[in-house]
Parts: structure tokens; sequence; C-alpha cells
């Protein structure tokens, strides 16, 4: 792991910093030629109100990052806010009643063709969330109803608006209210609070029954609230995980895309969260805080105020795997330039050591700019050489074999580009550079 914190005197400075070192990641990734996406993240337990991710979209990775197809929105899925951002849609248009009573409903394209419930309970244990969501709805261009699962970080930024601590590790959350309840621990209420996201309709309360004759308790000995708008906002309620094709909540037009990801490395802007604690403080004159210093003005005043702290690093070792697992084919690997062990490696045949030694002079030499080049002149045969070499994945490869023989010709491969061509050895220097600035 690479680590980096860094310390500033006021926030304007530490935003400085934080964005000079956004910069420096992203022209590091962009040196990789791999795409991969900055998405804004949660803070998490580190702290603060600012930080970023860098991923690669990967199958095998944990984090899943949502992209809109038109503006510049990306954020990982962690940070749903719960709130639905309304767009103008043809009236009647929407979803069908979580409690409906009629039996046939019509059921329109985009619509929720049928209503899941999702439960959670407080840390106190004294509320039951129960969430209302589109379990099943129908997508645009498609026939077959597509399954909705409940995103519980929406679910929880809803709940702690609404001044409720949810507990989402509790694996059977009714049976602990329940029993809560029961125990009669508590002289506060116990409390039952129903969500409904913004593509179910309630016509009437749901119904408590269940709730009832388990807990032992009567309507009367519950407090009961409906919710179908974010706490303080007029804004609907989105409780459901993003599924490729839905609408971007930010500028209304574009599409998103949901991918899986692996997250590469975060910087996070952590203000003074630690500096306070730990009495971490720096001595400024005041001049310098207010900016006057700039313009000359001068001031005796000194000013003792808390560092403001940033906190980055990237996973050097993840970073690797990521990339293996992103350009490796059934040949080998398939390093990108920058972090190749060689850029070109020069194969020659049986009896060309003298040429390929003149190759690899032309390649490490010249007036061009010098191409980091290994020469393999291991005593094997030529069909085992370039094979390790797909295995160990160089950028490019230079074989000098047959095709020397017959036209004076080097053969030159790189796998990523789909690269196989025969080059002249005045040409080779300048074509290999070719290859390696699209790498």
């Amino acid at each position: 792991m690479k680590d980096l914190y860094t310390f500033d005197y006021s926030a304007e400075k530490a935003l400085e910093t934080y964005r000079a070192v956004k910069h420096a990641y992203t022209q590091l990734f962009d040196e990789l030629k791999i795409p991969y996406l900055v998405a804004a993240a949660d803070s998490g337990n580190m702290g603060g109100n600012l930080s970023h991710e860098y991923h690669f979209i990967s199958a095998k990775g944990e984090d899943r990052v949502v992209s809109c197809s038109n503006c510049d929105h990306v954020y990982n899925e962690e940070l749903a806010d719960g709130k639905s951002h309304s767009f103008p849609e043809a009236v009647g248009k929407g979803s069908v009643p979580g409690f409906q009573t009629e039996e046939d409903v019509p059921v329109e394209v985009g619509s929720t063709v049928s209503t899941g419930m999702w439960m959670a309970i407080s840390h106190d244990g004294n509320t039951l969330l129960r969430g209302w969501f589109p379990k099943f709805s129908l997508k645009n261009g498609f026939t077959e109803p597509e399954e909705r699962h409940v995103n519980s970080h929406a679910a929880k930024a809803i709940a702690t608006a609404a001044g409720i601590d949810l507990d989402l590790s509790v694996e059977n959350p009714l049976e602990k209210w329940v029993a809560h309840v029961k125990s009669r621990k508590s002289s506060e209420k116990p409390r039952v609070l129903d969500l409904y996201d913004s593509q179910v309709r309630v016509y009437q309360r749901p119904p408590l029954s269940d709730l009832l004759q388990q807990s032992g308790c009567t309507a009367a000995d519950i407090e009961y609230t409906m919710m179908d708008r974010f706490p303080g906002t007029s804004n609907k309620l989105s409780l459901v995980r993003v599924h490729d094709g839905d609408r971007c909540s930010q500028c209304g037009e574009g599409i998103l895309t949901s991918n899986p990801a692996v997250e590469l490395g975060h910087t996070f802007h952590l203000g003074t969260r630690y500096s306070e604690v730990l009495n971490a403080s720096v001595s400024v004159n005041s001049a310098v805080l207010d900016g006057s210093a700039e313009s000359g003005g001068k001031s005796s005043k000194e000013l003792i105020v808390p560092m403001q702290m940033g906190c980055h690093g990237i996973g050097v070792s993840r970073m690797i795997s990521a990339v293996v697992n992103r350009l490796a084919d059934d040949k080998g690997l398939n390093w990108p330039r920058a972090i190749a062990p060689f850029e070109a490696v020069v194969v020659p045949g049986k009896g060309l050591d003298s040429v390929a030694e003149e190759v690899y002079d032309s390649l490490t030499s010249g007036s061009l700019k010098p191409v980091d080049t290994l020469l393999d002149d291991r005593d094997k045969g030529m069909g085992w050489k370039l094979g390790d070499a797909d295995l160990i994945g160089y950028p490019v490869i230079v074989v000098v074999g047959n095709g020397w023989k017959k036209n004076q010709a080097l053969e030159v491969q790189c796998r990523r580009l789909s690269v196989k061509e025969d080059v002249s050895l005045e040409d080779l220097p300048s074509f290999v550079q070719g290859l390696l600035s699209q790498l």
C-alpha cells in the first residue's frame, strides 16, 4: 500500500492539496491506458465529508460503481441517498399499488409488476423498519419482469434522516423486534416505520395484524408511521439498487450503468477530525489566514489552529492483480507499458544471435527515445521462447527468424493491439515506439 498523509493550516489549502493529489492519481491511472472510473465515495469510518475512489471495472470486484452515459455523475453504490428525483412522466404511468385489492391490474412497460417487503431494525431494538419496494418490474424493451433488490445504504440514509440508527447486521429483524417488545424493557412505545419506494403506490395502510399477533400488542400500543417522502424534502423515496437502463437522477437524460469494480485507490479529506482530538495544531499569522499577506498586509497576531488533514492511498499489489485480471488472456499476461518488466523483447532464431544484438542496439540507442528492451539469448528453441514471452506479457515482441533470412525483415508482435507485421531494421525503432504509445 502506498500511503500519503497531508497537513495544511486552512481548509482552503487542504482542498488545494486534495485536488493536487487527485490529479496525480488520475495521471497515474491515465498512464496505464486502461479504462477506470473516479467515483464519489462514502468516507466511512475514516471520517471527513469528501472522498473519491479509483476503480477498474471487473467481474471479480467487490464494489459496485454507478455511472451515467450523459453526465459525469459517477458514484459508489454505498453513496445512494434514498431520494428519488422526479422527472415528467405520462399521466397514469407508474406503478402497481403495493396493496391492491383488484385482481386484474394493467401493467405498462417500466411499471412495477409485484411489490416486496424488506425489513431492518434500529440498534436499540425499538423501531422496526419495513421497506415496500418494486420486487419485479418491466424494463423498456423487455417483456420479462426483472427482479429488483433493496439498497440497504439508501434505506439507512432515509432512516438516519428520520432520526433512526439502523442496525443492518441483524439477520432476523422481526424476531428481534418482537422479543424487544415482549420484554417491555423500554418505556418508549414500540415503533413501526413503513417506507414506500416511489414505484409503489399505497391506497391503504398495510395490515399490522401479523405484528400485533406476534408481539401481543394492540394497535394503540405501537407508534406507526408511513413515509413516502425523504424527511425535510419533497423528494420521493428510492429504495432499490440501480439496474442498467435506469435514468440518471442528476441530469434526467442519461442512462445509468452499474458495474462490479475493484477499488485501486482512495483519497480522503479528513478536516480536523483527528487533529482536534490529538491537539495537533500549528501557529499561523492571521495575515496568512485572511489572505492579506499576499497584498502586502502585515500582522503580528499569531493564531493557533488545528491542522487540516488528508489521507490518500493506492493499493499497489491490488493494482497489479487488477491489471492481470483485466488484460490477461489464454496465452498469458499482457502488461501495460507503464508497469511492464520490459517494453520489448527480442527473440532470435538459431544462428541469428549477431543480428539480434544489432536489433537490440537499434532499439536501445539512436536518435529516438530508447526502448527498454530485453534480449532473450537463452539456449532454447524459438517456439519455447515465444511461448515464454507471451506468458510473461511483454508489450512488444520482436522476432528475428525466417523473415530475416528470406527478406531481412523482422516480425513485430503486439497481442493487445492484434499486430503481427514485418518491419525493416531501419523502420523498427519508430514502429515499436508507435505501438508503445498506444499501450
